[in-house]
């Protein structure tokens, strides 16, 4: 088990900056990765970027590649999303998730954050 609680959603501006937090709390199993996703209205959920826990590796959407930054804080167990150049479509809800070691999939969610983007 573990607690996901996002923070660091808002209004904003095009081409203005979020940085997103995702603190872990009651976990009781080491994690693999934990990634971020957004989900836009009428959208399905997309992947946004993910960080390996152990090397610190990251991986991303071609959307977000060059403006979006993932990285994890292992004592604070907590995984951050650094959002620069924000455009109107990345508005969504931005979901954290973890993926335990062992796992094929992410099967810890947070409640998520709203990101909005005017033009």
């Amino acid at each position: 088990q573990v607690q996901l609680e996002e923070s660091g959603g808002g209004l904003v501006q095009a081409g203005d900056s979020l940085r997103l937090a995702c603190a872990a709390s009651a976990r009781t199993f080491s994690s693999y990765a934990m990634g971020w996703f957004r989900q836009a209205p009428g959208k399905e959920r997309e992947f946004v970027a993910a960080i390996s826990w152990g090397d610190g590796s990251a991986s991303y959407a071609d959307f977000v590649k060059g403006r979006f930054t993932i990285s994890r804080d292992k004592a604070k167990d907590t995984v951050y999303l650094q959002m620069n150049s924000l455009k109107v479509e990345d508005s969504a809800v931005y979901y954290c998730a973890d993926r335990a070691e062992g796992a094929y999939e992410y099967d810890y969610w947070g409640q998520g954050t709203q990101v909005t983007v005017s033009s």
